[in-house]
């Protein structure tokens, strides 16, 4: 019995070691990004199930879509009296700052393995484009 266990325990520390080799190797970029590539299409097709989902009174998210190793989330958002064009004008630099701060803390494993994030925010009465903001790990470095 005890020769079984120690025959058991041999071959458990033999498999055990020669997966780790496997993990322990390198990826190259190419594999890299063919695995990222699968990442954001499994992350967007996860997300998607619970679209639409009200971020907060003026905001909604409603489509999540890839394209490459890049995560592409399409908000709307709810301008009241305000103009396109004013939005535009009055918002962007504050919400960009916000988008990059918090993408830059909630998002930074995607980012640091090169999965990049774009927020594309529209008008909900007009459907026009407001901000688009593309983050990738080089916008966080003095964030």
């Amino acid at each position: 019995m005890k020769k079984i266990i120690y025959i058991l325990l041999i071959l458990t520390v033999s498999l055990y070691s020669e997966n780790t080799k496997i993990q322990n190797r390198e990826f190259s970029i190419s594999e890299m990004a063919s695995q990222n590539k699968k990442i954001v299409q499994m992350v967007a097709k996860e997300i998607s199930k619970t679209l639409p989902q009200t971020i907060d009174k003026y905001t909604k998210l409603v489509d999540i879509k890839t394209k490459d190793t890049t995560m592409l989330y399409y908000f709307e958002i709810n301008t009241g009296a305000k103009s396109d064009k004013n939005v535009q004008e009055e918002d962007h630099k504050r919400m960009q700052n916000a988008v990059t701060r918090g993408l830059c803390q909630s998002s930074k494993r995607f980012l640091d393995a090169q999965i990049n994030i774009s927020y594309i925010y529209n008008s909900a009465k007009t459907k026009v484009e407001l901000f688009r903001f593309d983050i990738s790990q080089k916008d966080c470095l003095g964030v």
